[in-house]
């Protein structure tokens, strides 16, 4: 019943967001093409906090690199728009798989400060790389290509980043319900249990951190195909709880939790554009209510997607330890 509701929403989304260029003005197309930015953000923290239960603080900064590679590409060579977006992919994941060698010897609070703390240096970066990122006075980032059509419009840019939001949702579906994913859950319930069914924990690690950031870089791609211009401060502390509220609110390891919890906190971030000294008060007051009272979210009711079968070595190794466990009882 649950698939037969999903495969409904999804039809009627996309019938919606088909029709949306004929009936909805300029400003309307450019907040949809926002959330489907932050839909894809979500679904990459997703990845590595809802599915392997590492919690990073980084996202934003994964985020800016993306922005910052394809809009200097886009400035320096104008190359079709694919090419600076999947840059922007391959050089946040690169930093990620880098990033994950923190989450092999850290755990919990330690982890989340370390990221914390790359994030804010990375901030830094972006706010003082006068020569690269143009610092405190923001980066202007020239319209994308794409063969000669140049994407001066959010119109023009929206069925791209659609495109790219819906093939990015479907890689997400898949890896969850494949064996990666089923690897991902199982080192979120218990290292020690993982590696004894012969998972490959610190692989697992890393390639969570790399795909979730890879995402993120992804993300910043598609920023830049209806944006033309971009603010250090815009890549802070405040959008990293944004993008870590849509995914706790929506519903830690759901999928679709993500995708309501990056559309309902888009449009919420929007409504607040001109109350910016309150958007952290609101979403930290918003964040530690569902902390204390609905941890799991707006989904926890939901069952995950059906998970791949572990492979046969696996199944032994998990068949070999019972006996053990059991004596040891």
């Amino acid at each position: 019943m649950s698939n037969k509701i999903d495969r409904v929403l999804l039809a009627l989304m996309a019938i919606v967001l088909a029709a949306l260029p004929f009936m909805a003005s300029g400003y309307v197309i450019y907040v949809v093409n926002l959330l489907m930015v932050f839909v894809v953000l979500a679904l990459g923290l997703h990845l590595v906090i809802g599915e392997t239960g590492q919690f990073a603080l980084s996202h934003a900064a994964f985020y800016g690199v993306g922005i910052y590679t394809a809009g200097l590409i886009n400035n320096l060579w104008h190359p079709p728009f694919f090419v600076s977006i999947i840059a922007g992919g391959l050089l946040a994941a690169a930093l990620g798989y880098l990033i994950g060698a923190l989450a092999l010897r850290m755990r919990d609070i330690y982890l989340a400060l370390s990221t914390f703390a790359f994030g804010e240096a990375m901030q830094w970066v972006f706010l003082n790389w006068q020569s690269v990122t143009n610092g405190s006075n923001g980066f202007r980032i020239s319209p994308a290509t794409l063969f000669g059509y140049e994407l001066v419009s959010d119109v023009k840019a929206y069925p791209f980043v659609v495109v790219i939001a819906a093939l990015l949702l479907w890689t997400t579906v898949a890896l969850s319900r494949s064996q990666l994913g089923s690897a991902f859950r199982a080192v979120r319930e218990s290292d020690v249990a993982a590696q004894a069914m012969g998972v490959n924990v610190n692989a697992i690690k890393r390639t969570a951190f790399t795909l979730s950031a890879a995402y993120a870089g992804i993300a910043g791609g598609m920023y830049t195909l209806f944006a033309s211009f971009i603010h250090p401060e815009s890549l802070g502390f405040q959008t990293t709880i944004l993008i870590l509220t849509m995914v706790v609110v929506g519903g830690i390891g759901s999928v679709r939790g993500a995708i309501a919890g990056a559309l309902a906190f888009g449009l919420i971030s929007e409504l607040l554009r001109q109350a910016l000294s309150f958007q952290e008060i609101i979403y930290g007051f918003i964040l530690m209510g569902f902390m204390m009272f609905a941890p799991k979210g707006l989904f926890a009711g939901r069952a995950p997607p059906p998970a791949a079968p572990l492979p046969a070595a696996s199944r032994a190794a998990a068949d070999a330890a019972k006996p053990a466990q059991r004596s040891a009882a």
